[in-house]
């Protein structure tokens, strides 16, 4: 397994795996385009990617204006590898270097990503949209748990 920055030139891939989840699907897919990946790999934070045998596996891009997760996916075969804690873990490292702003995320209930951020020690403080559940994490709650 390769962890590295994710680039431009990995959007194709990501697209691929963003669409073959099987949960927190979007509902309308046409609205995360591959502009707006740039976007969000450019301009508005980073992106890291997992590679297995040069194939794109896995990703993460975390969000610097709104302090948010924008993203973290694997493809489904891919899953229960440490893939996705370990992009989790390069991506907060590398957000919580950047700002101590605490960074928050939200994901459907009842799903492998609700179960995945609660043992990663997000907390849940309210819901987002009509019915994601919301997360947080804080600096010094980061700091604490890698330290354990």
């Amino acid at each position: 397994m390769l962890f590295r920055e994710a680039t431009t030139s990995d959007i194709p891939q990501l697209q691929i795996i963003r669409h073959s989840v099987k949960e927190n699907i979007l509902s309308d897919p046409t609205l995360v385009t591959d502009e707006l990946c740039v976007l969000y790999l450019t301009e508005r934070g980073k992106g890291w990617v997992c590679e297995v045998e040069g194939q794109v596996v896995g990703f993460a891009i975390v969000d610097l204006q709104d302090y948010n997760v924008w993203a973290l996916f694997l493809l489904p075969e891919s899953e229960g590898q440490g893939i996705g804690k370990q992009l989790h873990r390069i991506m907060l490292d590398w957000y919580f270097q950047q700002t101590p702003e605490p960074i928050w995320l939200g994901t459907d209930p009842g799903t492998r990503a609700e179960a995945f951020y609660r043992k990663q020690g997000w907390r849940e403080t309210g819901i987002h949209g009509r019915s994601e559940i919301k997360f947080e994490m804080r600096y010094d709650k980061w700091l604490a748990q890698k330290k354990s």
